[in-house]
């Protein structure tokens, strides 16, 4: 049983999309094919795909993704998903769009794997495509994660760098969005 398995008995668990992470994606002029990494019961999937992308949500969760496809399939949303590690996740390179929703958090415990998966995402991702990171306001990290991009081997232009309000808990994200040049 994946750990969030047991919350997500609440079907919205971790409550509604950020409003500034929809409209972006609203006001984002490529409909694509966006990757949406750790996407549990599915609160960004949804409602990117009912603005027109075709959305793959993978999770450990099977309680959640499936929910995420029931949902989806009641609204004839263009959804897939997947039950598996994002950490290992091999098909990067063929999105769009690759979403991390309050999935990182560098604790000491989890820096070096989450740095990893970091820097995994900058370099498969393709040339062209976007890696939109929400992350918990904390000057540090921002900082970190400024650094990761800045010192890889690629070029990145940064899209937004802003911050998001997540309503439920009453609190702020980093909406940290970057373009992938070479």
């Amino acid at each position: 049983m994946a750990s969030y398995d047991k919350h997500y008995k609440d079907k919205n668990y971790f409550g509604n999309s950020y409003q500034e992470l929809i409209s972006f994606f609203r006001d984002y002029p490529n409909k694509g094919k966006v990757l949406d990494l750790g996407c549990g019961q599915g609160r960004d999937t949804i409602e990117i795909a009912k603005l027109g992308y075709e959305v793959m949500g993978v999770d450990l969760s099977i309680v959640g993704i499936k929910q995420m496809l029931e949902e989806a399939q009641k609204l004839s949303l263009n959804v897939n998903a997947e039950v598996s590690d994002v950490y290992t996740y091999e098909r990067i390179h063929e999105y769009d769009i690759i979403l991390l929703d309050s999935m990182l958090h560098f604790y000491s415990k989890d820096k070096v794997k989450e740095t990893n998966l970091y820097i995994k995402i900058l370099q498969e991702m393709k040339a062209g495509s976007l890696f939109c990171n929400l992350l918990l306001k904390s000057k540090k990290n921002e900082e970190y994660i400024k650094s990761l991009v800045a010192k890889n081997e690629h070029t990145f232009t940064v899209i937004h760098d802003g911050y998001a309000k997540y309503v439920e808990a009453d609190c702020e994200y980093h909406m940290y969005i970057i373009e992938k040049i070479k």
